[in-house]
């Protein structure tokens, strides 16, 4: 029921996010009845089908073809969704600003050529720069007695236009006064109020720049998971280790997830990146797989190349339970990993003891700390390879000095590293809870889309140090 219930709401918020994604991407950017209108809705439905695909496929026991088929558009597309609605969430922010600054823009100019065609009427007028009784002001004296004789004489040839004189002159009060500039008003609400011509400007514009951030970063975080993982090296100090212990060098490598695309060659990194820091000892934390033995058998198969002075050492994660723990248990041994089934083993100079997942619970092989910790000399240093970081508590309670631990990916896309601080104790590097230091690496590959953003996949050497050299 509780299943069920989570399922529909995860298909909920798809299905609002894809509509949202829609709309600023394909609605507010085409023409209805478009072309790309039409691409970008049938688009809309199809991606997130792919997805649902891909996360079901392998579960609902799907052709391993099939699950390869739906996998790389499926999980990809998820990834892109995230950032694609990360970026258009900052456009939320930029696009009242770009309206705003387009409307004055568009109003100033309206304003100039307003302007222009007010200079233009002035001067087709043929405004005179002085009034009939100035030009009258300026006749020389001489001839005023002809004008005045003019005037009464009675001729009407004359007496109209002296007449339309006299009254000018009469009339006119003195100089006209220049007319006052008219104040320049502010934009309206309604000039500021978005232009449909100006809306799809700024949405394409928004639109594209979220369009190039999202898939830009996609494809980084891609690039940096096919390339395989960097090395990373600590030191830890351990108090009890003793003199000859000391620089004992562990290859910490866990959620290597072989899966429908991580495959063989996926491995093959691993292992070659694993050999070439020539570690006394390798731990493979968990999380190896993500499918079957029969579907997954053969791309597991390079971990037989491991080379370690004291060998190569597993323990299950939570996605084994999901794949055939038993079943992956029984084909690393045959590759030469040793198992750690909730057992210990003497390596030199420390214990060196491993738990089952939490997740086998369900299968009554949960973790035994009592089983692979109780009957130990507690003055012997004790390193634990546990999946996740969350049993540290236990580790306290039965003096582990060192956990070495995976599960969070560091949070794998960012902002996912803050869903799992909530998890988690630790998200990944070393940190100690009283006198056990926890180290939680950030895996070497990918779960869902093979796509890391914020959290770079590695391989640690930790670096045993003894306080006694």
């Amino acid at each position: 029921m509780v299943f069920a219930l989570v399922a529909l709401v995860v298909l909920a918020l798809l299905g609002a996010v894809h509509r949202y994604v829609w709309r600023r991407f394909v609605g507010d950017t085409t023409a209805p009845g478009s072309r790309l209108r039409r691409a970008g809705t049938v688009a809309a439905f199809v991606l997130p089908l792919l997805s649902v695909g891909a996360m079901t496929s392998g579960r609902v026991g799907a052709p391993f073809w099939l699950q390869q088929v739906l996998a790389w558009p499926g999980f990809l597309w998820l990834a892109c969704l995230l950032y694609l609605t990360l970026a258009l969430l900052v456009g939320e922010v930029v696009r009242p600003v770009l309206l705003r600054i387009l409307a004055r823009r568009d109003a100033a100019r309206a304003g100039a050529r307003e302007a222009g065609r007010d200079g233009e009427t002035g001067t087709a007028s043929g405004t005179l720069p002085e009034t009939a009784s100035e030009t009258l002001a300026t006749v020389p004296d001489e001839t005023r007695p002809r004008t005045e004789e003019l005037v009464t004489s009675g001729s009407a040839g004359v007496s109209a236009p002296s007449d339309a004189v006299t009254r000018t002159a009469s009339d006119a009060p003195g100089p006209v006064a220049e007319p006052e500039a008219e104040p320049v008003e502010e934009p309206s609400a309604a000039t500021l109020a978005p232009h449909p011509s100006r809306r799809l400007f700024v949405s394409r514009v928004v639109g594209g720049a979220a369009a190039a951030a999202g898939l830009a970063t996609v494809g980084y975080g891609a690039y940096g998971v096919l390339r395989g993982p960097s090395v990373r090296r600590i030191t830890v100090p351990l108090a009890k280790l003793p003199r000859a212990a000391h620089g004992f060098r562990i290859a910490v490598v866990s959620d290597i997830h072989i899966g429908p695309i991580l495959g063989r060659a996926h491995t093959r990194r691993i292992v070659d990146t694993i050999n070439a820091t020539s570690p006394d000892l390798v731990a493979v934390v968990g999380d190896l797989v993500d499918g079957s033995v029969a579907d997954l058998g053969s791309a597991a198969e390079p971990l037989a190349a491991l080379r370690a002075r004291h060998g190569s050492y597993f323990v299950t994660g939570n996605h084994e339970y999901f794949s055939g723990a038993e079943q992956w248990v029984d084909h690393v041994r045959e590759l030469g990993l040793v198992p750690l089934e909730n057992a210990r083993v003497e390596i030199e100079g420390f214990d060196l003891a491993g738990v089952n997942d939490i997740a086998g619970e369900t299968e009554g092989q949960g973790p035994d700390f009592g089983r692979a910790l109780g009957d130990r000399d507690r003055g012997r240093a004790a390193v634990l390879m546990a999946h996740q970081p969350v049993v540290i508590h236990d580790a306290v309670e039965h003096g582990v000095d060192l956990q070495l631990s995976g599960h969070t990916h560091g949070g794998q896309l960012w902002p996912g590293n803050y869903l799992a601080e909530l998890a988690n104790p630790t998200v990944a590097g070393l940190e100690r809870y009283g006198d056990t230091q926890l180290f939680v690496s950030r895996g070497a590959g990918a779960w869902g889309p093979p796509v890391r953003v914020g959290a770079p996949s590695d391989i640690t050497v930790v670096e045993l140090a003894s306080r006694q050299a």
